[in-house]
């Protein structure tokens, strides 16, 4: 029940972003003087749908995307302009007529084509930017309310003995008769200390912590914890031992082989409480920033990725947790941290955070600079921009809109594309899904 739950809900927060994305692009346009004619979510077959004012509003069978019917979006063929010929010239003329058809008589100023290169840059580009501003809000709900895991200096485990090496998976448990006491044991250390000064410097991050224990080694130094709310000064005595490289979050840094990184340094003998930290608001913006670009990252090879979604889903090579997925795959996702183990605040949080990638994703993909994508009426806009801005330079009449029905070609392989794609991924994920375990 917890997985179908999980799922549902958060197919509705997909349809609220598709639906949000789609406002992105309705309300600049309207605001425009373009008609709108209908706003819909999902495709195919109208399962319900209310006109108000000129605009039908409404729900399709297929909730796999979502659409604003722009009146105009191409201009008719030029006066005294021979047809296109050829395997696409029919298509191009359908696209014309059909695009034409729409516009009502004496409405032709409302024509999505006689807007301004600038006012087309605002309608085209309103819908990305909504799931950009959506992601924006999701992480910082995420960051400033609920935090990411830090590691603490508050010691949350001892160790008994020291080791000969620490590595990731070595905490000096392993104790024999032979073994020296852990340091941590010999200071008094407890569970629960939080470690504040050592070595007369005041500690302030786990990472600044491990460096003053790798200085110290083979060195009695104080240090200072706080314990049940007084601090209370003990001695403790490093060891020299070769343990793990460590990033600033005080994770073990690996080799390309996976084997943990080490360096001469020193032990006390304790593990870390790792704690969950709200971000500042500072945090937000770069923590975008970086999704952005891994994004754009997966989708500047989304063609060597799906083929190897592919390969992996059909051969016995595991399933990457970094392979890319279809809607299919993302809502089995979702199901899984529905039903997992842990606070219900916790699997609510995953869930922001799932749905503020999803934004991300569909922000950066809705880019990319190919019709039907926004990206391509974007490329589109700046070329006949382009066009204007140099025919006013040059003191040359200026050129009419961009006639967008010649890459209607473009758009059916595009499209075509896509659906191929998207059903690859969508057939891998029920073969082989991610897991998140």
């Amino acid at each position: 029940m917890a997985w179908t739950i999980g799922v549902i809900v958060f197919a509705l927060g997909i349809l609220a972003s598709i639906a949000l994305h789609e406002v992105g692009h309705m309300v600049p346009a309207k605001r425009f003087g373009v008609r709108v004619s209908q706003y819909m979510v999902g495709f195919g077959r109208t399962v319900w749908s209310r006109t108000r004012g000129e605009t039908e509003y409404g729900f399709k069978a297929i909730p796999l995307g979502g659409y604003v019917r722009l009146v105009g979006m191409m201009p008719p063929a030029r006066p005294g302009s021979r047809p296109d010929g050829g395997f696409w010239g029919p298509m191009i003329a359908d696209a014309r007529d059909a695009s034409s058809s729409e516009v009502r008589p004496g409405e032709e100023h409302r024509a999505f084509y006689n807007l301004s290169t600038p006012k087309k840059l605002v309608v085209m580009l309103g819908g990305p930017v909504m799931n950009l501003l959506i992601a924006v809000v999701l992480i910082g709900v995420y960051l400033v309310g609920y935090g990411t895991l830090v590691t603490s200096t508050t010691v949350a485990q001892l160790s008994e003995c020291v080791p000969t090496s620490v590595t990731s998976s070595s905490m000096g448990d392993d104790c024999g008769p032979d073994a020296v006491p852990a340091p941590s044991v010999a200071a008094g250390l407890e569970p629960g200390d939080t470690i504040v000064e050592l070595d007369g410097t005041r500690v302030t991050g786990w990472a600044q912590l491990v460096g003053l224990i790798n200085d110290a080694a083979g060195r009695e130094v104080p240090v200072v914890v706080e314990r049940d709310g007084q601090r209370v000064t003990l001695e403790v005595t490093p060891a020299a031992i070769d343990r793990p490289v460590v990033d600033e979050q005080g994770l073990a840094v690996t080799d390309a082989d996976g084997e943990a990184q080490t360096e001469p340094g020193g032990f006390v003998g304790f593990a870390p409480l790792r704690v969950r930290e709200p971000q500042p608001v500072g945090a937000v913006l770069p923590a975008v920033g970086d999704g952005v670009w891994q994004t754009a990252s997966i989708v500047a090879t989304l063609p060597v990725r799906v083929a190897d979604a592919a390969q992996q889903a059909f051969t016995d090579e595991p399933r990457s947790q970094e392979s890319v997925q279809s809607v299919v795959g993302v809502l089995r996702v979702a199901g899984e941290i529905a039903t997992l183990d842990e606070a219900l605040l916790d699997r609510v949080m995953y869930f922001v955070a799932l749905l503020a990638s999803l934004n991300i994703a569909l922000f950066v993909f809705n880019l990319i600079p190919l019709l039907p994508l926004d990206g391509g009426h974007v490329v589109n806009a700046l070329y006949e921009g382009a066009k204007r801005t140099l025919a006013r330079v040059r003191s040359l009449p200026l050129p009419g809109p961009a006639d967008v029905a010649r890459m209607t070609p473009v758009t059916y392989v595009v499209f075509v594309a896509l659906i191929g794609a998207g059903a690859v991924l969508i057939v891998a994920d029920l073969v082989d899904p991610v897991r998140l375990t």
